[in-house]
């Protein structure tokens, strides 16, 4: 600093030292235009190589996220056993001799459709007498049915079968 190759500068308590630009020799017109399109190729170069950069940790991330062989081995090996254990559970079904006949299956649905039925209507029967009887009830409906013990189907998560 006492030389006058740098420079001083104080900010308070902080001191900054930088080189002394003026006894730097002044750059041409031509000289500045050269590096500036040095600077321009430049970071042409470093866009390219920041997108190729992108590119490869792209690849290496699907790469890294992919089976290796071993486990693609292994995972076959699996499929292959589980493949084999339902071909054989589908053989035993396919020559049970207890095979549920048409019309069995048949009296079966319309006994289920019948009990669905009669489910809905008296679900149905009980909801309207319920809604009388809260009609003129001076406190809520979760309230009276917690006096009175009922319980419905959504309280134990029951639904009504589906129409098949």
């Amino acid at each position: 600093s006492q030389q006058g190759r740098v420079r001083e500068k104080v900010y308070g308590k902080q001191k900054i030292y930088f080189a002394d630009q003026e006894q730097l020799p002044a750059a041409s017109d031509a000289e500045l235009r050269r590096l500036d399109g040095e600077i321009a190729a430049r970071s042409g170069q470093l866009q390219a190589l920041q997108q190729s950069c992108r590119h490869m940790e792209a690849e290496l991330k699907d790469l890294n996220s992919s089976m290796t062989t071993p486990e693609i081995a292994r995972e076959i090996e699996a499929l292959r056993k589980d493949c084999a254990s339902y071909t054989e559970k589908l053989e035993r079904i396919k020559s049970a001799t207890n095979h549920v006949t048409p019309e069995e299956k048949e009296k079966v649905c319309r006994e289920q459709q019948l009990y669905r039925r009669e489910w809905r209507r008296r679900k149905r029967m009980a909801t309207e007498l319920l809604d009388a009887i809260l009609e003129g009830y001076p406190k809520s409906k979760k309230q009276f049915f917690e006096e009175v013990g009922i319980e419905t189907d959504e309280d134990h998560g029951v639904e009504l079968p589906a129409t098949t």
